[in-house]
């Protein structure tokens, strides 16, 4: 086994379309749990607009990536894929909310910064785990 693979970072050249789907919905899924957790930390109310009125930057900063990385090609890995995605959605995100002029708080950097470090890399280092373990099967 490569370091590479070791890594979770070797798939097919051609990774079929579902998983690519799948893969970002996925992401997208975990960014709007980041955006619903926070607003709900803090008492702002459950709405749908509410909601996206949060995560829209992320979202933004997430799509963005997957596009600068071309997260398709490799979407499990979190090396490859993940750390990408992870900086480019806070990157991205934390400008759109400055632009935007909502609120860049140097707590609410770091927290955005580890709980979606957690989650878009999080998932793919556990997605790597498994596939390496059904291979020494």
């Amino acid at each position: 086994m490569t370091a590479e693979s070791a890594a979770g970072t070797a798939t097919s050249p051609r990774t079929a379309p579902r998983v690519v789907v799948a893969a970002a919905a996925l992401d997208v899924a975990l960014v709007l749990l980041f955006a619903g957790v926070g607003r709900g930390s803090h008492a702002r109310d459950a709405t749908v607009l509410g909601l996206f009125e949060t995560a829209w930057p992320f979202l933004a900063g997430l799509a963005a990536s997957w596009l600068l990385c071309a997260a398709w090609r490799r979407p499990f890995a979190p090396l490859r894929t993940g750390i990408p995605l992870w900086i480019g959605s806070v990157a991205i995100g934390m400008l759109l909310r400055l632009v935007a002029g909502s609120g860049t708080a140097l707590a609410f950097v770091l927290v955005a910064a580890g709980t979606l470090a957690v989650l878009l890399v999080g998932w793919r280092g556990i997605a790597a785990l498994v596939r390496r373990a059904r291979t020494r099967r």
